[in-house]
């Protein structure tokens, strides 16, 4: 009995001892940081269905816990860039380049707000189709967006997110958990195929006005989807908004060919850049597929 006694002592010594240990580890700057914006955060995330714990965690990282030269002297938290479309107020600094021009608010709330409707753009689109409790793929999905440069950007949001708990902000009073998540609104309806976002084409759409619906170059949007300047979009087209990948989701390692398929129909059906669909495949530019062959995804 007094031996069960020490062990049940024991442990609940243990477990006191790691809960401080764990209080040390975390910076006070992160933890008053997190007081003072979570309540934007979630705002934010009502309106614009991005997850608190996201932005929190990009708010903290990009800015420093706020300490920032950029977020004290310009309310800049996110370290986005002015952009070609920008026309509020800017500032000089130095990041990947030497003295490039970041956006400048008045004010924290400004920079929160901004950062939401960045998020917005096409490249950002597939992460609105995921549920609104995934940090973990939404970090990804940002990197993969090229949102950061840092190769280890993704596990930071995560690493930071779980060690304070950010995602207890992601279901607040107010948002309902069970929703389903929108994709900004955009006259298209955006899917999503092999972790990239496209849109099926219709009846008068051109490469310059999907470009502006999207706020894409209108050029990067023919070389997204391995065309030429002088191809015409037709109604069903697929039209990917991003640039394709190197292969394959693993669920696809081959394809057989079917009646009416080119390499570029096959390129656009699975998300991978012809380029790399002929070099899998031990193939040149003049091979045409047959009905019946089977050909590597991945």
């Amino acid at each position: 009995m007094a031996n069960n006694k020490y062990k049940i002592g024991l442990g609940v010594f243990l477990l006191f001892f790691s809960l401080a240990l764990s209080a040390q580890r975390k910076n006070p700057r992160y933890i008053q940081y997190i007081e003072n914006y979570k309540d934007l955060a979630i705002r934010e995330m009502q309106k614009h269905k991005i997850p608190a714990s996201i932005k929190l965690a990009q708010g903290l990282l990009e800015s420093g816990a706020g300490q920032s030269q950029l977020a004290r002297r310009s309310n800049n938290h996110f370290g986005i860039k002015c952009g070609s479309n920008w026309r509020g107020k800017t500032t000089r600094h130095t990041d990947d380049h030497y003295m490039e021009c970041f956006r400048s608010y008045s004010h924290p709330r400004e920079s929160y707000e901004d950062h939401s409707q960045f998020l917005k753009k096409s490249r950002y689109a597939s992460l609105f189709l995921l549920k609104p409790t995934d940090y973990k793929g939404w970090a990804r999905g940002l990197k993969k967006a090229g949102y950061a440069t840092d190769p280890s950007y993704a596990n930071r949001l995560i690493t930071i997110i779980e060690d304070y708990e950010l995602y207890k902000y992601d279901v607040q009073k107010g948002y309902n958990r069970g929703a389903s998540i929108a994709v900004p609104t955009y006259s298209h309806q955006v899917f999503l195929s092999n972790d990239l976002a496209y849109i099926i084409a219709r009846d008068g759409d051109t490469f310059k006005s999907l470009g502006k619906e999207f706020d894409i170059r209108w050029k990067r949007l023919v070389k997204y989807n391995d065309l030429h300047k002088g191809y015409t979009i037709t109604a069903g087209d697929i039209i990917y908004l991003g640039k394709k990948k190197a292969k394959a989701n693993k669920k696809y390692p081959y394809y057989v060919v079917r009646d009416g398929d080119s390499m570029h129909s096959i390129s656009q059906k699975f998300g991978v850049r012809m380029k790399n669909l002929y070099k899998m495949n031990r193939k040149d530019e003049e091979y045409v597929p047959e009905v019946g062959h089977s050909l590597r995804l991945r």
